[in-house]
């Protein structure tokens, strides 16, 4: 990484490999938390639900029909049609898909094999389109069509989204709460967590932070002291008054435990060793 570079945004966390490759020690801080949904375009877009097992043998392009059994079973009263599934992927590397794929990982060891997890894979199925607009588009052109995006892309195309099966048995409709309720859970000091495959029993499943990655000592990211101080005020600025931008654009504020480790992380943040934030 060129040491020039200020700071950056991320969806996934970085992972202690790619750590290494920085030239200086960086440092994670969250600014909200965002939902992966799975969307689909069907006759009457009926509102189904998906269990970790069927939604990876889906994407893994073991169950091909709408109406096969396995998906029946866990929608019993929904009309389903006898229609092939056709799988869309995105074709650029993203946090989406690391997000994805990193909870299909978690709750399918055949993935984990076959496939794995991270910002671009080897696709086992079907069509790929660039970024959530793109597959976001190929869904709704195409009957039939199963696919991934963010919320607000789903949201934004009044595209149909499944429910979940979360680790506690329940089906959760992806929305602010359950991406909020997600997060409730231990973290980490560094805050280098996924949050996919939750452990809060109303958390939605395929949720994750959006990052801000900057250096912890700003002088070797190139700044000069008055760029770090603005750029730390900016910082704490996106963990508390900024969090009330977050629902308008369909991403879920931090919750308090997550706001109080940012805090701290922003307060290890330092121009040349001395901190910044030793007055707050």
């Amino acid at each position: 990484m060129a040491k020039t570079v200020d700071f950056g945004a991320s969806d996934a966390f970085v992972d202690d490999a790619t750590m290494k490759k920085f030239s200086f020690p960086i440092v994670h801080v969250p600014i909200v938390a965002g939902a992966v949904v799975v969307t689909y375009n069907l006759p009457g877009n009926p509102k189904l639900r998906l269990t970790p097992d069927v939604l990876a043998d889906i994407f893994l392009g073991k169950i091909k029909m709408w109406d096969d059994e396995r998906i029946a079973r866990i929608n019993l009263g929904v009309k389903l049609p006898h229609m092939k599934i056709f799988v869309v992927h995105r074709s650029d590397g993203s946090g989406t898909t690391f997000i994805f794929s990193d909870y299909l990982s978690k709750v399918s060891p055949e993935w984990a094999k076959k496939v794995g997890r991270g910002k671009s894979l080897k696709w086992p199925v079907e069509l790929g389109a660039k970024g959530n607009p793109g597959v976001a588009g190929l869904v709704r052109q195409i009957p039939g069509a199963i696919g991934y995006v963010e919320l607000i892309y789903a949201l934004s195309n009044n595209m149909s989204y499944a429910m979940i099966k979360n680790r506690h048995g329940k089906f959760i409709d992806p929305s602010i709460e359950s991406v909020s309720a997600a997060a409730n859970t231990k973290l980490p000091d560094d805050l280098r967590i996924s949050l996919t495959d939750t452990d809060a029993p109303d958390g939605y499943p395929i949720s994750g932070f959006t990052w801000i990655l900057v250096y912890r000592d700003l002088y070797k990211g190139g700044l000069s002291r008055e760029k770090a101080k603005v750029l730390v005020k900016l910082l704490w600025w996106m963990i508390h008054d900024g969090q009330r931008y977050a629902k308008p654009l369909h991403y879920a504020p931090l919750p308090e435990a997550a706001v109080k480790k940012a805090e701290a992380v922003i307060r290890s943040v330092t121009f040349k060793g001395e901190r910044l934030m030793d007055g707050r």
